[in-house]
């Protein structure tokens, strides 16, 4: 049985490719910590991700881990056209972009994004591969823009471009995006990643679309991917909508200047921590590893000052889809985690969360109550019984020394709470009473060994039992 209720709390997600599509590779990843499995819709074939989630429920199944499943859906993704060769760019280049048909001869490259040429301005920036080609515009016409080349470089097929400077709507969902949706609600997984979120309204729809499906789509939670100028600027309303957020670092850089990205990170996990909703923090957290067996100096410091931040989970992209070392990246996310957190749990105990919203008043006094019973009288752990998982995810925002298992007879949120910092989800059957409930608590834990007789832990739960939003009672247990 896998457990790491008693180890460390800050949850990894990891990208599964050719690298970790293996049943031995992907296994040992499960074993060294992996909690969330993401299956980006950019890469592979629905057969493939198809064959992918299959082999993580089996492999979760027969491990006895939690393991969530997440589909990261491709989006808008603004890219140039095909070119008949690459194009050397030097600065003071002249470069066209055009509706038209062109194929990159005498520097006029195909752009199928009437709408970027449509809100383009004289004097804005326009980044290509990823920041790397950096272009002003310097005259637009109907169907074609005209710029100069401020930072040259190798300019290849299909790479993507980005107007940092401008404001380009664009539709959130694509009709790939939509198949996509129906593919993932279909094969039953816990979480769709929306990409490159610009309003409320983006997950507004995705939420209708999910909705409409007829394979409990309301059970699947949307992730905001916060991945442009645009999505920093409405933070506040997309918070309110999404049901978790992913801090998308590499296109976030390109969108705005890199030396701000850390500030608007650490901006956002506080928001995310004071709402109590998952933070996933993403993008080059171990890059290095995806070569080498172990990170950079500079790596492990970015991992540990993003757990210090508060973050829910960290985001394995490359590392794990395509990386050398799939599994040891995980077990080096653990290392780091069991160091550091002892640290972040000292700073949050002098610096409690104020001010924040609070939907259900009671559970989230009662969240803020059992941190700080636990801690008073050390508990073992904190127990906390939930229909939803909102109980949980309260407790969690108090950041707690002590573990959280969250016992659900609920099975999607059982997935769900796999993304949850400090949270250890368990099933069990439904219970009839009180009483009831408090003999599952005691015996499945004792079972788990995760408490021997003697140990005291805080339980909550509601009364009645049965149904959410009732969590109404906090219980000192002695085992």
């Amino acid at each position: 049985m896998v457990s790491h209720a008693a180890e460390t709390k800050t949850k990894i997600v990891c990208t599964i490719g050719p690298a970790s599509h293996h049943e031995g590779v992907l296994r040992g990843m499960i074993r060294a910590g992996l909690d969330v499995a993401r299956i980006n819709c950019s890469h592979g074939t629905p057969t493939e991700h198809e064959a992918m989630i299959r082999l993580v429920r089996r492999l979760a199944d027969e491990e006895s881990a939690v393991v969530a499943v997440m589909v990261d859906l491709q989006g808008p993704k603004l890219r140039v056209g095909s070119l008949a060769e690459p194009i050397e760019l030097t600065g003071g280049d002249w470069l066209s972009f055009t509706t038209l048909p062109a194929d990159g001869t005498a520097h006029v490259v195909p752009l199928p994004h009437p709408e970027i040429i449509a809100s383009a301005t004289v004097g804005q920036r326009l980044l290509l591969d990823d920041g790397a080609i950096e272009v002003e515009i310097r005259e637009v016409r109907e169907t074609t823009m005209v710029g100069q080349v401020v930072v040259g470089g190798r300019l290849t097929s299909h790479k993507g471009i980005a107007a940092p400077d401008g404001v380009t709507r664009v539709a959130s969902l694509t009709a790939k995006d939509h198949e996509d949706v129906v593919f993932a609600v279909t094969r039953g997984v816990d979480f769709v990643a929306l990409s490159f979120v610009q309003t409320a309204d983006d997950l507004r729809e995705l939420r209708s679309l999910l909705d409409d499906q007829a394979h409990s789509g309301r059970d699947v939670r949307i992730v905001a991917k916060i991945e442009s100028r645009s999505a920093v600027e409405r933070f506040d309303e997309i918070l309110a909508e999404a049901d978790a957020v992913m801090v998308a670092r590499g296109d976030l850089g390109v969108e705005l200047p890199l030396e701000e990205v850390p500030l608007i990170q650490k901006e956002i996990i506080r928001k995310c921590n004071r709402a109590g909703v998952p933070v996933i923090t993403a993008t080059q957290m171990l890059q290095s590893m995806v070569e080498q067996p172990r990170p950079t100096r500079a790596e492990s410091s970015d991992v540990a000052n993003a757990i210090l931040d508060g973050t829910d989970a960290v985001m394995l992209s490359a590392e794990t889809a395509v990386g050398r070392y799939p599994v040891e990246v995980v077990t080096t996310i653990r290392q780091i985690s069991r160091v550091v957190e002892d640290r972040m749990r000292r700073e949050i105990e002098h610096g409690p969360f104020v001010d924040r919203p609070h939907i259900h008043p009671v559970t989230d006094a009662i969240g803020g109550a059992t941190a700080r019973i636990a801690d008073e009288i050390e508990a073992k752990l904190i127990a906390t019984t939930t229909w939803s998982g909102y109980t949980a995810r309260q407790i969690a925002r108090e950041r707690p020394r002590q573990p959280i298992v969250a016992f659900t007879s609920q099975e999607p949120v059982l997935q769900q709470l796999a993304l949850v910092w400090g949270v250890t989800p368990v099933l069990v059957p439904d219970y009839r009473s009180t009483d009831e409930m408090i003999d599952t608590v005691t015996a499945t834990l004792r079972e788990r060994g995760e408490v021997v007789p003697g140990d005291l832990i805080v339980l909550t739960g509601g009364i009645p039992v049965g149904g959410g939003g009732k969590t109404n009672f906090i219980k000192v247990h002695p085992i």
